[in-house]
């Protein structure tokens, strides 16, 4: 009997054998491609959910009834209650949410915000307020300055606020919602916001010279320097106030490494 011969199409060389679904893609690609049923359909869809969205910008259904605040003490909220009275009755939708926040953070009173939209109508706000650590005397004006050196508010004459004085030249002008300048009030009053753990309190405050010069309480004058290292010196001044005679009347760290104390009158002046 004869041999018999099959034959076969010899593969090239580096040819990969690939499965008979991938071979015959342009048919699958066809097979797996949308109707045009299906997509008029998702249009149909997308084109009804942004009309509804329109209209519900334009309409009252998510229009802000409500603003709740959190962070912020009663006056603060007041006053970003009434600052936002404007928006109630505009959609939550259509808010402007950078202007939101750029008009809530304008207030003196106010250091940042955030905001969230509570559907159906309130607004809610997270805010971080402005903390007052000196009343700013001008002549007979009486200013509430914060920790960042921003005026807050203009204040009664003899208003009760238990906090340091600034005094500065009936010549600087000053008003709400300004940051107070290094040499006009601004250094002592970022200086006074790191001296909340002092054991004794700060009566006035001022810069002279170059020199930050606190006057405690109890009468003691805490010369601070330069106002550099202002947090070392504090440090220092805390350790060192409590081992004070009583009728010590200084205390210079100025010079970190080498505080001094005395009893001699040679103290600096805290106010003009």
């Amino acid at each position: 009997m004869g041999a018999t011969r099959t034959s076969r199409t010899p593969a090239r060389a580096g040819a990969v054998g690939l499965p008979r679904l991938w071979r015959s893609g342009r048919g699958t690609a066809a097979r797996l491609a949308p109707s045009r049923r299906s997509l008029a359909v998702g249009l149909g869809v997308l084109a009804l959910a942004g009309g509804a969205y329109a209209v519900a910008r334009e309409t009252s259904a998510f229009a802000v009834q409500r603003v709740e605040v959190s962070g912020a003490p009663p006056t603060v909220r007041a006053q970003i209650e009434h600052s936002l009275a404007p928006l109630r009755g505009t959609s939550l939708l259509a808010l402007d949410g950078a202007g939101l926040v750029r008009r809530v953070e304008s207030l003196p009173t106010v250091v940042s915000a955030g905001y969230d939209r509570s559907f159906p109508h309130t607004l809610r706000l997270a805010v971080v307020p402005e903390r007052p650590v000196a009343v700013l005397r001008r002549g007979r004006q009486w200013w509430l300055v914060s920790a960042r050196a921003r005026v807050m508010a203009r204040l009664q004459p003899h208003a009760d606020a238990n906090l340091p004085r600034i005094w500065l030249p009936t010549t600087t002008t000053v008003s709400a919602g300004q940051f107070l300048r290094s040499g006009g009030g601004g250094t002592v009053a970022r200086a006074l916001a790191l001296a909340a753990g002092l054991p004794v309190y700060v009566a006035t405050a001022a810069l002279r010279h170059g020199t930050l010069v606190f006057r405690l309480g109890s009468g003691l004058e805490l010369r601070l320097g330069a106002a550099s290292d202002i947090r070392l010196k504090l440090a220092i001044a805390r350790r060192a106030l409590p081992l004070l005679p009583s009728d010590a009347a200084y205390l210079d760290v100025s010079l970190p490494g080498r505080p001094v104390a005395g009893t001699a009158n040679t103290q600096l002046s805290s106010r003009d």
